[in-house]
Parts: C-alpha cells; sequence; structure tokens
C-alpha cells in the first residue's frame, strides 16, 4: 500500500476519501486525513536511516570484500536490518557470526533493527513534538518504554547464560554488544552473530519469547506487537489491583483492548503449539530436529524472524509447507487474521444487551 501511494503521490493523482482511509489504515494512522502525510514521512525516514546505515556498513564490508562490493554489501545489509528482512549476503548459515568482533557493524545493525521496528507512528509523532517525550501519546510512551526493557532485560539475560557459553571466545565489552545484538535480533530482525544452535536452552526459552513478541505496531517487524504485550502485562497488574480497566498515568486504554491482546496472544501460542506438535510428528530425526529446534524454527517463522538452529533447508517439505504459511500468517498479522476469519460485519441482534452471568475461573 505504501508503494500505491508513492506511485499515486509521483503522478499528483488525486485519491479519494475511500482510498486515503484503506492507506491510513494499510499504514497504521490515526486518521484517514493525515495518511498521505504518515505516508510522505515514512519515506522520508526510511530512505534517510537506509542511506546512513549504508554508508556506514560499506566502509566496514569494504575492507573485506572491496569497494564496490563492500558498497553493494553495505547497500543490501542496510536495507534488510532497517526492514527486519534479516537476508544477508555473507552466504551458508553463517549470516555476521564472523563480525561479531566488529562493534561498528554490529552496533549500526542493531540501531538499524531497533529504528525499524519502532513503527512510523513513533518515529513521526517523535519529530512533532520534537523529541520531547513528556507531549507524545500514549502508544509512542508504552513502544519505547517496551522497547527499552525488552532490549536491556534480555540483553543482561543472555550475557549471564552465555558468558561461559556461546560468548565465552569474545573479550567483556563484545560480550555486552552481542549480547545486546542477540535481545535486538530476535524480535524478527533475524541476523546473528553468534551460532544458534551454540546457545543454551535458557537463552533458547528467551529468544523464543522475544520472537514471538516482535517489534511494534506500524513498523517493518512482526510479531504479536510490544504493545500487546505491554497490556497483558498490565492486565496482570489490573487484575492483581482488582480492576476492570488499564490505568496509565492520567489515561485510562479502552475497555476493548485487553480483550483484544489476549486473544492475539492466545491465537498465536495456540498456532505454535499446534505447529510444533505437528512438526514434531512429521519429522522423525530426532537426532537432528529436537523439540527446542522445532519451537525455535516454528516461532521464528511466526514472528517473522528468520533465525534457525538446524537449517529450514533440512525440514522435510510438508514441514516447509507449515512453515511457509506461518511466515504468512505472521505477515498478515493475527488481529486481519482473526477479523477475516469471523467476519467484519455484525447482525443488529449482536447489539442487544445480554443477561449476564458468572463462570469460575482461575
Amino acid at each position: 500500500m505504501t508503494i500505491l501511494s508513492i506511485i499515486w503521490i509521483a503522478l499528483k493523482k488525486k485519491i479519494n476519501i475511500g482510498e486515503r482511509k484503506l492507506i491510513g489504515d494499510a499504514a497504521s494512522a490515526k486518521s484517514s486525513t493525515g495518511a498521505l502525510d504518515l505516508i510522505k514521512k515514512i519515506i522520508i525516514i526510511t530512505f534517510v536511516c537506509e542511506g546512513i546505515g549504508a554508508v556506514i556498513l560499506s566502509f566496514a564490508f569494504a575492507k573485506d570484500y572491496g569497494v564496490l562490493k563492500g558498497i553493494y554489501f553495505g547497500i543490501f545489509h542496510s536495507i534488510s536490518a532497517f526492514c527486519n528482512a534479516g537476508f544477508d549476503l555473507i552466504g551458508g548459515f553463517a549470516s555476521l557470526t564472523a563480525y561479531a568482533e566488529n562493534p561498528l557493524i554490529c552496533i549500526t545493525i542493531m540501531v538499524l533493527v531497533v529504528v525499524g521496528g519502532l513503527g512510523f507512528i513513533v518515529w513521526t509523532d517523535l519529530f512533532d513534538k520534537k523529541f520531547n517525550l513528556k507531549k507524545i501519546s500514549l502508544h509512542s510512551k508504552i513502544v519505547l518504554a517496551t522497547t527499552l526493557v525488552l532490549i536491556v532485560g534480555p540483553a543482561i539475560l543472555f550475557f549471564v547464560f552465555e558468558n561461559d557459553g556461546a560468548f565465552k571466545d569474545l573479550s567483556f565489552g563484545n560480550k555486552i554488544i552481542n549480547a545486546l545484538f542477540q535481545s535486538i535480533t530476535c524480535r524478527t530482525c533475524g541476523m546473528n552473530t553468534v551460532d544458534m544452535a551454540s546457545l543454551s536452552d535458557s537463552s533458547s526459552m528467551i529468544s523464543i519469547v522475544l520472537m514471538i513478541i516482535g517489534g511494534s505496531p506500524g513498523s517493518t517487524a512482526g510479531g504479536i506487537k510490544t504493545t500487546t504485550f505491554a497490556v497483558l502485562f498490565l492486565s496482570i497488574i489490573a487484575v492483581g489491583r482488582k480492576k476492570n480497566e488499564i490505568v496509565i498515568g492520567k489515561r485510562k486504554l479502552e475497555p476493548n483492548v485487553m480483550t483484544q491482546a489476549s486473544a492475539i496472544m492466545i491465537f498465536y501460542i495456540t498456532l505454535v503449539i499446534l505447529a510444533s506438535s505437528i512438526i514434531m510428528m512429521v519429522e522423525h530425526r530426532a537426532d537432528v530436529w529436537t523439540f527446542r529446534g522445532v519451537m525455535f524454527e516454528v516461532s521464528s517463522a511466526i514472528g517473522t524472524v528468520g533465525l534457525s538452529m538446524v537449517g529450514t533447508p533440512t525440514l522435510s517439505i510438508a514441514s516447509q509447507i507449515i512453515i511457509i504459511i506461518l511466515m504468512f500468517i505472521g505477515r498478515l498479522g493475527a488481529l486481519s487474521i482473526i477479523l477475516f476469519i469471523s467476519g467484519t460485519s455484525r447482525r443488529d441482534a449482536d447489539k442487544l444487551g445480554r443477561p449476564e452471568e458468572k463462570i469460575l475461573i482461575g
């Protein structure tokens, strides 16, 4: 939809209200009137970020591949990182493992992934409010706070879990960088600086959780999204305080946001469990595809991450088809799939009040 919008703008075509609304929905704009402005800002932010990243990475890769190939590698990996695609040109399944001790490449990739994963709505909000965190919207505050927690928290755990494991041959500084890289890349980037198969069971579990959470709404990332995770966490606090609504500061969230977040999470967990069970039944090579490897592969697929412990090509055709379906569902998003299955239209009878009845839970 963004590409179509660019073509419309380039051809100076008039866009009617219906088309503006469609563009707004696709870009996660708050209103149809600001949809085109958001698209223009998306284009500017994308080219600026990818351009700066390409220049830095080109200098880094030129040392190993020469000027021309280094520039090509720089442009490709900058776009791949910003778009959270996870593709690389290194070859094999090495990804960026050869650059685990290259801070310039690691930090540049991490910044591009985070910027792309925050979402364009957050960035436009930050620019409009001149980076005054007190004036930005509640959505942006939740995204920024959750993203920071999901970067720092898991990074500390990765550092502890892999200090004598996957990071044992790295210096102290590089251990910190790689712990941060692992924390960031698992939320839909797909590039890796360490062998995923060398991770401990503890780190693998943290990675699976991060892959399911993913990035933020309106971004280039997949997963259930950071805001969904935040709402679920805040719901636990609200239940503990015996409240039926989530209050953040001087604002309360919409009543249906808790229900939507729960539905999305249950949808993803159900698919992960179902797909993992089927693949483990299909794959008879227990020495190759362990429970941990299958769970990791499935979570990576539905989160549109692209990481793998064993290598997706080693799966059977049936299992690969399941992975393809999961990637497609993950890219469309759980809410879109749920709305499509249930139907967008509602009968008038559904609007009538129904008698309430309590059930015991917990």
